[in-house]
């Protein structure tokens, strides 16, 4: 029952809000090139779903490609970064420059770098380093706060560096590891999208593009569409991230376990 309102309840803020949205724009007569209806934005939505659909698949392919290529660069640094300190000291900061420069900055320059021809790499890989930072940082935490006690014990037993890695580091550090990965997910798209508005060009399928291209037309409804589709993808991205997590964690961790 309580997992049905967790559901209906944020389903019915939404159709309120539609419902309000779309009486607002009858009352006030607001024009559909500044304002347009939800059910315009609905009728465009179905208008344009073959194109905006493929728009969509690409969108979410460059940014699993990114997002897949950060974590597990991400993962065997923060591993490396667990076993040598003189590692972490050497190479963490560029890690956090990384960070700190703006993307939209940088992206010009990959993608002139990497060359339109292969737009679709340059965008992955804006993405992915976008998302890099968030997924090492809590890999890293994660494997550092592993529990002294059970590593002395593993020391005790003879274990190898290895050994103490995989059985006691990797499960301690997964709740780290597992909220970066979220956040990671969802900022790529973000990366995704900042790369594809940087690209200003037809050579870019994704939704952001079809965002850019219906701005240029004026089809403010279309617009809507691209962008309601592209929250959707964010969304989608977050809820298979969560899954995941609640199934790597349900047995086990305090933060999985539902609470009587």
């Amino acid at each position: 029952m309580k997992r049905l309102l967790d559901i209906m309840f944020p389903l019915a803020v939404a159709l309120a809000v539609l419902g309000l949205w779309q009486w607002i724009v009858a009352a006030k007569q607001i024009p559909p090139y500044i304002l347009p209806a939800p059910s315009a934005i609905g009728a465009a939505l179905i208008q344009n779903w073959s194109g905006l659909a493929a728009s969509m698949l690409a969108t979410i392919t460059v940014t699993l490609e990114g997002f897949a290529g950060a974590a597990l660069a991400a993962i065997a640094l923060a591993i490396l970064f667990s076993q040598s300190r003189l590692a972490e000291r050497a190479l963490y900061p560029y890690a956090v420059i990384l960070q700190v420069t703006p993307m939209v900055a940088i992206a010009p320059l990959i993608l002139i770098w990497v060359g339109f021809e292969h737009i679709d790499r340059a965008l992955a890989l804006i993405a992915g380093m976008i998302a890099f930072f968030p997924i090492l940082s809590n890999a890293a935490q994660g494997l550092k706060s592993t529990d002294f006690n059970l590593l002395d014990l593993t020391r005790l037993y003879g274990a190898s560096r290895w050994q103490t890695l995989i059985k006691v580091q990797m499960p301690s550090a997964l709740p780290a590891l597992l909220t970066g990965l979220k956040i990671g997910g969802v900022i790529a798209l973000i990366g995704e999208v900042t790369a594809e508005f940087a690209a200003g060009s037809g050579t870019a399928s994704g939704l952001a593009w079809r965002i850019v291209e219906s701005g240029n037309r004026l089809e403010i409804a279309t617009l809507f569409a691209a962008l309601a589709l592209l929250a959707l993808t964010g969304i989608l991205f977050f809820a298979a991230l969560s899954l995941l997590e609640w199934a790597l964690l349900r047995r086990w961790h305090e933060s999985a376990i539902r609470q009587p």
